[in-house]
C-alpha cells in the first residue's frame, strides 16, 4: 500500500514539472507564429462582389 502513495507523489511531481517547463514555453515565445504574418498577404483575396450585389448597386447609382 505504500508504494501507492510513492507512485501518487512522483506523478505529481512529474505533472507539475511538465506544467512548469509548459508555462515557461509560452512565457519565452516557443508558441509565437512568425512565419504566417508574412504569408498571409499571398493567400488574401479580394471578396469578389455577386452578380445581384452589383445589380443593386447600379440601380441605386440611376436613382
Amino acid at each position: 500500500m505504500n508504494i501507492f502513495y510513492l507512485l501518487i507523489g512522483v506523478s505529481l511531481l512529474v505533472a507539475l514539472i511538465f506544467l512548469g517547463a509548459f508555462i515557461w514555453s509560452v512565457r519565452s515565445g516557443q508558441y509565437d507564429d512568425n512565419e504566417t504574418p508574412s504569408m498571409r498577404m499571398l493567400f488574401d483575396d479580394d471578396d469578389v462582389e455577386s452578380e445581384s450585389e452589383i445589380n443593386e448597386e447600379k440601380k441605386n447609382n440611376k436613382k
